[in-house]
């Protein structure tokens, strides 16, 4: 019997456990502080400019960018744990960066109004639907003022294939182990991850799922939504060891420009 996944797990799983088991990943200050650091000299933001993080959890990489490049950043995500813990983090280190909690498919905001668009870590590639990915980078463009970029991180679907194992672990802490059982499916990779404490046996049960996707299918795709200019760039690696990190370590990073108008080429 194959991993049953529910269409809604990303509504659920991103919560005080998730920071615990991907915390290699996304709570490591030197890895939050390098990416944001890339995603400055991708992006070249100046002081005062708007930046909208979409999918952006605890606001790790804009709270990096607010205090070091002085940009205005706003982070929508949809867990309300992610959204809390990344305002109170801002009111703590007095870094103006802004939290909403919400649906990156229909964001909520004016037209034309952002000057950079963040979407990091796997973002794209959680809906069921393939459509979705194009109503997040609609949304996305939507939002950008003319001649703004939009930067795209997303994991490279061929290093990805290649390298899968069926079976991974890692301990935590002295007392949590995660285990992960993984299949590819349709495009995408399931996964079923199993929290063990040493003190109180199983803690979580939870399936979950990415699409995967090619270099040359991100391209395609942001060509699709309207974007121009795009460069892809490939074998980005957050780790320097080789462990198993899942889908955070072997990565594609995308940045692309809506158009100025007047007939602009891809």
């Amino acid at each position: 019997m194959g991993i049953k996944v529910s269409p809604d797990w990303w509504k659920t799983l991103f919560d005080e456990m998730y920071l615990k088991t991907d915390a290699r990943s996304v709570c490591d200050e030197n890895i939050s502080s390098t990416e944001s650091g890339i995603i400055s000299r991708l992006l070249n933001p100046v002081s005062g400019q708007r930046v909208l993080d979409l999918c952006g959890g605890q606001g790790r990489h804009s709270l990096h960018l607010g205090e070091r490049d002085r940009v205005r950043c706003t982070v929508l995500d949809f867990s309300r744990h992610l959204v809390r813990l990344g305002n109170g983090s801002a009111r703590q280190r007095a870094i103006p960066v802004s939290f909403v909690q919400g649906d990156a498919r229909d964001a909520a905001f004016p037209d034309g109004v952002f000057d950079h668009v963040l979407l990091m870590g796997n973002s794209l590639g959680y809906l069921p639907d393939p459509e979705d990915d194009e109503k997040i980078l609609r949304e996305s463009f939507r939002v950008l003022k003319p001649g703004a970029a939009l930067l795209l991180d997303i994991t490279d679907g061929e290093k990805v294939r290649a390298a899968m194992v069926p079976t991974a672990w890692h301990e935590v802490d002295d007392d949590l182990v995660v285990c992960r059982e993984r299949e590819l499916e349709d495009g995408r990779i399931k996964a079923r991850e199993l929290v063990f404490s040493r003190e109180k046996g199983l803690v979580r049960e939870q399936a979950y799922a990415i699409r995967l996707y090619t270099s040359a299918q991100v391209r395609t795709l942001l060509i699709d939504v309207g974007f121009i200019k795009i460069r892809v760039l490939k074998d980005f690696r957050p780790h320097n060891n080789d462990g198993d990190y899942g889908f955070m370590n072997r990565r594609i990073l995308a940045v692309a420009r809506k158009p100025q108008g007047g007939g602009e080429n891809p």
